[in-house]
């Protein structure tokens, strides 16, 4: 810096800079703009693929996916067991709006009630009602609520029975699982197939975690595998709850298979080992903790089919949700609040086609999710 003497102070006048620095300088930002540009641009171009991906998802479940799929799973996991096990469940009575419609009478012929655990009964605990009828007036469709946590009577757990004498079901694959290929139903109902649903409830988690494999329309998908808890639809339409290679094997008489984790009902009690996730059969280390929604399905000896759901339930009180239902044999569905649905169908001169209801009021979702293209695979169920 040169120094200039003037009246009374002196003035400073800027150094000469070298030949080329400036230039140097903004060649070094451009290289490491164009750098950071080509690590970027993947990443942001992957990202921008999962948010438009075809299929119903909100924007936080694609991010959350998103994360997972490229190597985030154990960060995700982490925030999970965090959030879902931070807030105990309440100890008071539930809240009696949870029903989402007024309850029905029950069809001549329906079973007993259920159990109830306490003197608190929740509006409805353990009775059962009718569900929507179908076109022709039957109803293969029963509904209660139970209270599977005795340390928390607020929780409920909503109960579907189906008579699979009166009921057809199908897997349909989703735009994304069980993989990205086109399956021929597009990811939802097919329409010529509406003017009969009875149901459609939520398939298990994704692939990547599901610990199994998937095979549908003629097509093996994900490779089976034995010991794993598997819906598995014959060619009568009719769900069996099954512990592949012990009680069912492949053969001509199945159409679908869909496996996740393994049974956490069998012999009509919860499977040991529930409550510490033994050996990590089913899902990630302390995910059976998380007080969070949870869906599993059934079966009984007569071989109706239970679909369980609810909010705050952890693994183990899932697990006695269903047994108390009577089934025999069940497994675990997907979690978490963006991805546990049933919805039931109705029917009229007032309405145009089958007008969807969630079997909870609080369940979340655009309740006509598997009407349009979904993003994950899930079980239709139309009359006979």
């Amino acid at each position: 810096m040169l120094m200039v003497k003037g009246r009374g102070r002196s003035a400073a006048l800027p150094r000469p800079r070298r030949p080329g620095s400036r230039s140097r300088g903004v060649i070094w930002r451009r290289v490491l703009g164009v750098g950071l540009a080509v690590v970027l641009l993947p990443v942001l171009v992957s990202y921008g693929r999962a948010l438009g991906y075809p299929g119903q998802a909100s924007f936080s479940v694609r991010t959350v996916e998103w994360i997972r799929d490229n190597g985030g799973g154990g960060v995700v996991d982490a925030v999970e067991n965090w959030w879902y096990t931070r807030d105990a469940p309440p100890t008071s009575a539930p809240e009696p709006k949870l029903a989402s419609r007024a309850p029905v009478p029950p069809p001549p012929g329906a079973p007993a009630p259920l159990a109830a655990i306490g003197p608190h009964l929740a509006p409805g605990e353990g009775a059962w009602t009718a569900g929507p009828p179908t076109p022709t007036g039957r109803t293969p469709m029963l509904v209660t609520y139970v209270r599977p946590d005795p340390d928390h009577p607020g929780v409920l757990a909503a109960v579907a029975r189906f008579d699979q004498n009166q009921v057809r079901a199908r897997i349909i694959a989703g735009t994304r699982e069980p993989d990205q290929q086109s399956w021929p139903e597009g990811g939802q109902v097919p329409p010529e197939q509406r003017g009969a649903l009875v149901a459609t409830f939520n398939s298990g988690f994704k692939m990547a975690d599901a610990q199994g494999g998937f095979y549908a329309d003629a097509r093996m998908a994900r490779p089976l595998r034995d010991g794993a808890a598997s819906l598995v639809v014959d060619a009568t339409g009719r769900i069996s709850i099954d512990r592949w290679g012990r009680d069912r094997r492949f053969g001509p008489d199945i159409t679908a298979v869909r496996q996740n984790l393994e049974l956490i009902v069998d012999g009509g009690v919860p499977v040991a080992g529930l409550e510490v996730n033994r050996d990590n059969r089913w899902g990630s280390a302390k995910n059976q903790l998380q007080y969070t929604w949870r869906s599993a399905t059934g079966v009984d000896p007569e071989g109706n089919l239970f679909y369980v759901a609810g909010d705050k339930l952890t693994l183990a009180t899932l697990a006695r949700a269903l047994a108390d239902t009577g089934a025999t044999r069940g497994m675990e569905l997907d979690i978490h609040p963006a991805e546990v649905h049933l919805f039931a169908y109705r029917y009229g001169p007032d309405v145009a086609g089958p007008v969807p209801t969630a079997l909870l009021a609080d369940m979340r979702g655009p309740t006509d999710r598997y009407l349009q293209p979904d993003q994950r695979d899930f079980v239709a169920l139309t009359a006979r």
